[in-house]
């Protein structure tokens, strides 16, 4: 299987340390705030990099974690905790926004058919394990105290600017970072925040330093190394997280270890919405419940976020998410035709589907061609309303669907058939056109159509659908 690889800049060839475990880690919610459809977009992306890899025949283990505490609304570590002020907007705990958020993306989770990691695991309930990391790098000569915390001393670490390509000459105290000037360097950054003297937070746990709460960045490489080792195969995120997040990832884990973090980095681009980029302020943070509330179906957002590669820059709009919900129907007909098999003996010529298969999996492994599966699955289905599957295939045909089903999450098989009483509609119409009996035929289509039952006629016969 190949995956572009952020780290190098390159598509490569996937090597796991440990084949055929592959080991995966995704930078998960931070739950202060409903998720939004940029959010969407790039955890489906990480859903279809774990069912990728299975296709490939190798086999995840995939841990997200769930960020409840420290991450503050400023990349400089200053600012208010998101839980904090979350619970201030809504006359809440922060441990009841936390919960509240976090059930909320696990339902959104589900509505979308992501699949469930291997573990999921919140930042608070790991604290003694950031404590530990914390101590191991304080050992070592990279941390140091100043008045609001513990800092990790970036020009200690070699190379530090590797990652995200950053021109740390050009870095000026205040461009990417704020000023604090108790800090060594602008692009330190807090491994532990202490509690403020003037009041007592919520969320604040003992440690060696004092009492406070572990910074945003040293929850992800303690629980990454906790549950998938020291150097992991695949690190996954949103594109934003390479300049600040996932660059101080890779430094404070590699200076705890003097090994590799990860051999490859897989980053998901930004969406826009109708050209804008999301932000409050424009107040375009579409929710999953917002599309859901309008008729339209989880699957055919899932469907949409398949519609553009994961590292193209994507554009959501209503206009797009229609398109999409006519592209999810053509497929859900051509799957409505395992309920409506023809003899092979009225057939010219019939569909190779392992064929199709093998060509899915192939764009799939290289590097998640996503839109270029589906390009290719509408083309399929248009071909099979002409030339309906027989009965001979049958088995074949199932499992093409079921295949579409593993490697994409469409959920394609989950409609039933039709009812005998529709099915006799049906073949009443046919009686009525074939004694050219057009008032009958018309008005039994129309009976159908109310029932949401779409018929196609075609030479081997009629077609039916669900509109």
């Amino acid at each position: 299987m190949k995956l572009y690889n952020t780290l190098t800049r390159k598509i490569e060839d996937l090597k796991p340390l440990n084949p055929p475990e592959i080991t995966v880690y995704t930078c998960g919610p931070t739950v202060y705030d409903y998720a939004h459809i940029g959010h969407w977009f790039n955890y489906v992306r990480m859903d279809i990099l774990i069912r990728a890899l299975s296709v490939a025949g190798f086999r995840p283990k995939w841990v997200m974690n769930i960020t409840d505490v420290g991450h503050l609304t400023s990349d400089a570590d200053e600012g208010e905790d998101k839980l904090e002020k979350g619970a201030r907007r809504e006359g809440k705990t922060a441990w009841e926004v936390a919960e509240f958020y976090t059930k909320d993306f696990l339902d959104g989770m589900k509505q979308l058919n992501i699949l469930d990691p291997d573990y999921l695991v919140k930042a608070t309930d790991h604290i003694n394990d950031q404590i530990t990391l914390i101590q191991k790098l304080e050992a070592k000569g990279y941390a140091y105290v100043i008045d609001d915390g513990v800092y990790y001393d970036t020009s200690k670490f070699t190379g530090y600017a590797n990652f995200a390509r950053l021109d740390l000459d050009d870095q000026q105290a205040g461009a990417r970072v704020s000023l604090n000037p108790q800090k060594r360097n602008p692009t330190d950054f807090a491994l532990w925040k202490f509690s403020p003297r003037d009041h007592r937070r919520e969320m604040e746990w003992e440690s060696p330093w004092g009492k406070g709460f572990p910074g945003w960045h040293i929850e992800c490489s303690a629980m990454s190394m906790k549950y998938l080792g020291e150097t992991i195969d695949i690190h996954t995120g949103g594109i934003d997280h390479i300049p600040i997040h996932h660059t101080n990832e890779i430094a404070q884990s590699e200076a705890a270890t003097g090994k590799r973090f990860a051999n490859y980095w897989m980053h998901s681009n930004h969406v826009t919405v109708s050209g804008e980029k999301i932000s409050k302020s424009l107040g375009n943070g579409i929710r999953l419940e917002d599309i859901v509330k309008r008729g339209i179906s989880p699957e055919v957002v899932r469907l949409h976020v398949l519609e553009s590669h994961y590292r193209s820059q994507s554009k959501f709009s209503w206009q797009s998410l229609e398109a999409a919900q006519n592209r999810l129907k053509d497929l859900q007909a051509m799957a409505d035709l395992r309920w409506q098999l023809t003899d092979s003996a009225k057939h010219k010529h019939t569909v190779n589907f392992k064929q199709h298969i093998s060509a899915l999996d192939s764009e799939l492994t290289s590097d998640l061609n996503t839109p270029q599966i589906l390009t290719s699955l509408s083309a399929v289905s248009h071909l099979l309303m002409t030339n309906p599957v027989t009965k001979d295939q049958k088995a074949e045909f199932e499992e093409f669907l079921e295949h579409i089903d593993e490697s994409l999450g469409l959920k394609l098989l989950g409609s039933q058939n039709i009812s005998p009483e529709q099915k006799q509609l049906i073949a009443e119409r046919e009686k009525a056109r074939a004694a050219s009996d057009w008032l009958t035929s018309d008005k039994l289509r129309d009976q159908l159509k109310k029932q949401n039952i779409e018929l196609r006629d075609t030479e081997y016969g009629p077609i039916w659908n669900r509109s």
